[in-house]
């Protein structure tokens, strides 16, 4: 305010000389951030109001984690105090102990079979027929012919008697008798030959009845009926291969056959298990029957065979197996699964479940193994629990949750408590 006003209070001041009033366009940006303050203040509360219940909806779908203090679960096993195997492995094939591949003996026509492919026969069993025509007419031939020699014979004989009491007479000379004498013996002879043709077309007509020359399956037939076949050849006209019992040969390192050998000359006959080409099942078990007498020096192997009843039929002739030969058993010892134990290049160890359900890992040795079980030699004791499933979780120390199968889970009683 100027000093005119001042002194004369009844002039009204200038709008040139009064104070200069605010600007409108501050006044809204004021109004606007203090909304933008209000709005984001807001938001801020709901989304911690969000935040805290997304935390605790994660927190209350992990209760166990956070009451069993993070034990982890996992399944375990028990030692156990039992016996096992100690077994040679080698491959084997099955090998039938007869194997005939029948053929005819005589020539002639096939007339009819007497047996389906694929049946169990027994010998003597009669399978194929010959025509046996031709030889029935060799046969009348044959006897006709003895017939006709026989008579000669007899004439001789008759002959000679005569000559006998001629020469006694001193009737004929000595000579004609001498002659008489070797007409008979002659005729004899001839009589003989006649008898052998005779038999020798009666047993052709005995071959012309094939017979079963052994017990056992027939394969697929070779020949069928109408052809002419011959005693001379190549192929047969049926193959019987005996299934019950049969061999199976296999190989064995011959830095094992000592011990073999040991075994069978204490009069022990060694067990011998056939499992399929996967090793895994168990077809039959037989026994050891036989050792061959030479190492292969080209693969340092040694073959044997072993026999089995093969009541079931599941060993089949040329069928590929793997054979486990069984050489001693073990008794008293600790065994656990083989998929509890841990290895790594240089060791080998199991974790060990502890009272407190924390476990710790344990060196250990290993032995025979047979099947999903393997011989612990030492670092284990019979009824120690080891895990057996679950062990990515786990380093030395860590809590965990065990079933153990027949047990009670070791640490949810003690979480109870």
């Amino acid at each position: 305010m100027s000093a005119e006003s001042l002194d004369n209070p009844g002039l009204t001041p200038s709008p040139h000389n009064a104070p200069a009033a605010p600007p409108r366009s501050s006044k809204r940006s004021r109004i606007v951030l203090v909304l933008l303050l209000l709005v984001g203040a807001g938001a801020y509360s709901v989304w911690q109001r969000s935040s805290g219940a997304q935390a605790g909806a994660s927190a209350g779908s992990i209760p166990s984690q956070t009451k069993s203090g993070g034990a982890a679960p996992v399944v375990a096993v028990r030692a156990r105090r039992g016996e096992i195997g100690v077994y040679y492995a080698g491959l084997g094939t099955v090998t039938p102990i007869y194997t005939v591949t029948v053929k005819s003996r005589v020539d002639g026509q096939l007339m009819s079979i007497h047996y389906n492919e694929g049946d169990l026969v027994h010998e003597g069993d009669l399978l194929l027929e010959i025509d046996p025509r031709p030889f029935q007419v060799q046969l009348e031939q044959a006897e006709g012919q003895l017939i006709k020699d026989q008579a000669t014979f007899d004439n001789a004989r008759v002959d000679l008697a005569r000559y006998d009491k001629l020469l006694r007479l001193n009737a004929i000379q000595e000579q004609i008798y001498a002659t008489q004498k070797a007409t008979v013996k002659q005729s004899e002879g001839t009589v003989k030959a006649d008898q052998g043709v005779i038999d020798s077309v009666k047993l052709n007509l005995t071959y012309c009845n094939i017979t079963a020359p052994i017990t056992g399956r027939i394969g697929l037939r070779l020949v069928d009926p109408g052809n002419i076949v011959h005693a001379t050849d190549t192929n047969g006209l049926l193959v019987i291969t005996r299934l019950q019992p049969i061999s199976v040969l296999f190989t064995i390192a011959e830095d094992q056959l000592p011990v073999v050998l040991r075994r069978l000359a204490a009069g022990e006959h060694l067990r011998a298990d056939a499992y399929d080409r996967e090793d895994r099942a168990r077809i039959a078990t037989g026994v050891l029957t036989t050792v061959d007498n030479q190492i292969d020096p080209s693969t340092g192997t040694l073959r044997l065979r072993a026999v089995f009843d093969n009541k079931d039929n599941l060993l089949f002739p040329n069928q590929f197996v793997n054979v486990h030969l069984l050489v001693q058993e073990k008794s008293g010892v600790t065994l656990i699964p083989t998929a509890a134990i841990q290895r790594t290049t240089n060791s080998k160890y199991v974790y060990v479940v502890k009272g407190d359900s924390t476990v710790t890992v344990r060196p250990v040795a290993d032995g025979v193994t047979e099947g999903d079980e393997s011989e612990i030699t030492s670092g284990l004791a019979p009824g120690e629990v080891v895990v057996m499933t679950g062990v990515d979780r786990l380093q030395e120390g860590s809590t965990v949750r065990a079933q153990i199968a027949g047990d009670q889970p070791a640490g949810r009683s003690r979480g109870k408590k």
